[in-house]
Parts: structure tokens; C-alpha cells; sequence
């Protein structure tokens, strides 16, 4: 008889996991309360892209000049720019409805609550049903985080990056509460159709997991392009105010104040596990954050958890790595999740990505390290792309020339960044990069330079 697992969360941890238990043979029941494909294909991943594609294609359009092409750019239709973000949405959510129904995975509509490793009862407009199985697999996700700034909650004009994504308009004036990736791109996508942009962000750097230098040099960017950052500055209070909000704020020890059209408060996500019942079932967890093994195992036997229920790192392709373990663990065999070679992406313009350790880890870390970089306006393909505006920066142990981490700013950096992470999944070194022929002229040959750079041979620039 087949083990029957039940999956809580149709996201891309939660669906990944039931198709490859389906795939194992497992009966596989997946209970969503709200729509497939979660967070990431309904109000997250997919449509924030899409919104950021849009907005390079009018770049692109109003910079077509540059590249001998005579184009009178009239503006854009934002009800249009809306319309294919939703159209690409439900494709993408049709296609694992799809995949649903080609594994034969049954769908349960509703609020999840866990009663026993064997047992969840599902609460709907319908009523309330069971299902039982013989595991469970939670892939809940998380849902946007709240600050308790006075008067943001009260105000209309205040939303968050859900609100941001179905704007009916696009904003004079927008300021970004928080520099983390989902502020960050959706200020890069409104200033490009023409909102004026302020970033406020308490602690010191933007985008806290990634490459300082790099992440510098982003900012350089953004604020060539207008945006306005403001760090170390606290949000005291929101009001209401003639235009929409009025933000008043505290940057060493002096206040001041802002006002915007709408404000975008994208100070990060927490887990979304308060319905679960997890201290009824005895699963532990940190104030919501389900705690696991390396198995994705809770301490409750048959009871996996994966994704941003676990509240570390909220990314898609981790929940999706995650959902695969758990799935296979659940069904008897015996996998590990290692994180090492889940990359960090920002879809911004330039796109910025980086995998394993940046400088600062490895200090923390007392890592000996070697550095190697290489300047993207030496790189034809980024001439081409976009004037060569970028780098590719490569970390290497400095006794046996492994790889700890590359870091990329600059286009493609979100597709390129694969060859990293398999790199430090193989535990490659320096010569194993340096020896793999890369196509010319592509963006990826740069980051072979880089490595070539860390031994002080870079061929197209300069070694220091």
C-alpha cells in the first residue's frame, strides 16, 4: 500500500515536495488555503519580474538612441504592464494545477491545522474535513512582516509589496520603507516608470546577505538613476498629509520629513504558521519559526517543514531544494539539505547575484582568502548589454585555492551565478574554473577573468 503524505502549502516548496513524493510512489493529498504556486507565482517572484521587465523594455526603448535606432517612446499603458504580469501569473499557475493533475496528487482547498502526525483537518467555506495520512510535509511559507510604526497600519496610502504589485496607477511619489531585496526591486521597477523614489533603511548597509563592495556599487546605480537612499535613519511616525503620507524620520539624532503619494513598507516577511496548531501538535518552534533537522525533520517523527515556515532563508529555489529532501526523506531514503549552493538573487538593473561566502563571512569566519576581480567594461558582451557597468568578484581559500563564494553585478548576473554554485557544490577549485573554455563573447567569460585575476592572471585587464 502506498504511504499517503499530506503537504500543507501549495508554493514552490509545497508543490515541488508532492510531486517528487508522487514521484516515489507516495499517495500525496497538498492543502492550499489560498492559490497554488503561493507566494512566489501569485504575489512575489513572478509578478515583481514581470513588473521589472516591463520596466527594462521601456529602458531599453528610451535608450535605443545609443544603439543607432530612432524610436519616439510616447510613454507606456500601465493597465497593459498589469495585464500581461497577471497573464504570465496565471500560466504559471495553471501549469502546476497542471502538474497536479498529471501526478495525481489531490488538492484540498483550505485552512490547515495539525492534529497528529497522522491527521490534519482542513477548515473551508465548506466546513471542516480530514485528511489523513501516514506523514506531513509543512511548506506554509510566510506572509509580509508589519512594523509598529504609528500610524502605518491606519493609512491607506501605506502597503505593502502585495499592494505594490496592483497598484492601479503608478505613484508621483514613492518611499520604500526598508533596503532589502523586495524594496530594493520594486523601487528599481516604479523609478524606471517614472515615480520619484525614497529609500529609508535603519541599519547601516542595504542588503545585509550580500557582497558589501558590490552592493556599494549598486547603490551608486540606483542613485545615478534618482533613487534616493537614506540609511541608519529610524521611521518615527506616518501621518496623513494633502498629497497621501507624510513620513517623518530620525537620522542621527535630527529629524525630518518626507511626504509620498503611497509608501511601500517592505521591511521583510515572517513565517506564516499561527493556524498550524503547532504547540498542539508539540512541534517546536521559535515564535512561529518551525525548527528542523537537516532531513527537514521536526522532532515530532513523520513531520517535515521546509521553506520560509522555517524563517532563515526565504528564498524559492530553498524551499524548492528543501521540498525535494523532505519528499525523499519522508519516503524512506536519506538526504541532506546543504545550503552552501543556494545563490542570492536581486533582479534589479543591474542584476546582482552572489553564491557561498562574501568578504565578510569569511572574516567572521576567520577564513584565510584570497580575491580575484574582474571590471565588466573589459567584458564585450556587458559593453554591449549595457555600457559595462558591473564586476564579478571571486573568493578563494588561500592555502588551496577552493571556492568560497563569487559575487556578480552586472546583466545576466541572476542566470550566471549557476556556474558558481555548482562550483562550490563540487568543491572546485581555481584551475578547474580556468580550465573550462567559456564561450566568446558572452557575460559568463568574466567570470572565468575573475578567478584569473585571484591568481593574478587576467588576460583582458589589468593585475594589481
Amino acid at each position: 500500500m502506498a504511504i499517503k503524505i499530506s503537504v500543507i502549502g501549495g508554493g514552490p516548496g509545497g508543490y515541488v515536495a508532492a510531486i517528487r513524493a508522487a514521484q516515489l510512489g507516495a499517495e500525496v493529498t497538498l492543502i492550499e488555503k489560498n492559490n497554488l504556486g503561493g507566494t512566489c507565482l501569485n504575489v512575489g517572484c513572478i509578478p515583481t519580474k514581470a513588473l521589472l521587465h516591463s520596466a527594462e523594455v521601456l529602458e531599453e526603448a528610451k535608450n535605443a538612441g545609443e544603439y543607432g535606432i530612432d524610436l519616439t517612446v510616447k510613454g507606456f499603458d500601465w493597465n497593459k504592464v498589469q495585464a500581461k504580469k497577471a497573464a504570465i501569473v496565471n500560466q504559471l499557475v495553471s501549469g502546476v494545477a497542471g502538474l497536479m493533475k498529471i501526478n495525481k496528487i489531490k488538492v484540498v482547498k483550505g485552512t490547515a491545522k495539525i492534529e497528529s502526525a497522522a491527521s490534519v483537518s482542513v477548515s473551508s467555506a465548506n466546513g471542516v474535513q480530514k485528511v489523513v495520512g501516514d506523514k506531513i510535509i509543512i511548506a506554509s511559507g510566510s506572509t509580509p512582516a508589519s512594523a509598529p510604526i504609528p500610524g502605518l497600519k491606519d493609512n491607506p496610502n501605506c502597503i505593502d509589496s502585495t499592494g505594490a504589485l496592483s497598484l492601479d496607477k503608478v505613484p508621483q511619489t514613492l518611499l520604500v520603507i526598508g533596503g532589502g531585496v523586495i524594496g530594493i526591486e520594486l523601487a528599481t521597477a516604479y523609478g524606471i516608470f517614472g515615480a520619484k523614489v525614497v529609500i529609508i533603511e535603519a541599519l547601516p548597509k542595504l542588503l545585509p546577505m550580500m557582497d558589501s563592495e558590490l552592493t556599494n556599487a549598486l547603490i551608486a546605480s540606483l542613485q545615478k538613476r534618482g533613487i534616493q537612499i537614506i540609511a541608519q535613519a529610524k521611521v518615527v511616525s506616518i501621518e496623513n498629509s494633502a498629497n497621501g503620507v507624510k513620513v517623518n524620520i530620525e537620522k542621527d539624532g535630527k529629524k525630518e520629513a518626507f511626504e509620498a503619494q503611497k509608501v511601500l513598507a517592505a521591511i521583510g516577511r515572517r513565517t506564516d504558521t499561527e493556524t498550524l496548531g503547532l504547540d498542539g501538535a508539540g512541534i517546536k518552534h521559535d515564535r512561529g519559526r518551525i525548527i528542523v533537522d537537516d532531513n527537514m525533520q521536526t522532532n515530532i517523527k513523520g513531520i517535515y517543514a521546509i521553506g520560509d515556515c522555517l524563517g532563515k532563508v526565504m528564498l524559492a529555489h530553498t524551499a524548492s531544494a528543501q521540498g525535494e529532501v523532505a519528499a525523499e526523506n519522508a519516503l524512506g531514503h536519506n538526504a541532506k539539505y546543504d545550503g552552501k549552493t543556494s545563490p542570492s538573487c536581486v533582479y534589479t538593473i543591474p542584476e546582482f547575484a552572489g553564491v557561498g561566502l562574501t568578504e565578510d563571512d569569511a572574516k567572521a569566519q576567520k577564513i584565510d582568502y584570497i580575491v580575484g576581480k574582474f571590471p565588466l567594461s573589459a567584458n564585450g558582451k556587458s559593453l554591449i548589454a549595457n555600457g559595462g557597468v558591473g564586476i564579478v568578484k571571486v573568493l578563494l581559500g588561500k592555502e588551496y585555492k577552493e571556492v568560497l563564494g563569487v559575487h556578480i553585478l552586472g546583466p545576466r548576473a541572476t542566470d550566471i551565478i549557476g556556474e558558481a554554485a555548482l562550483a562550490i557544490g563540487m568543491e572546485a577549485a581555481v584551475e578547474d574554473i580556468i580550465e573550462t573554455i567559456h564561450a566568446h563573447p558572452t557575460i559568463t567569460e568574466a567570470v572565468r577573468e575573475g578567478f584569473l585575476a585571484a591568481e593574478k592572471r587576467a588576460i583582458h585587464s589589468v593585475n594589481k
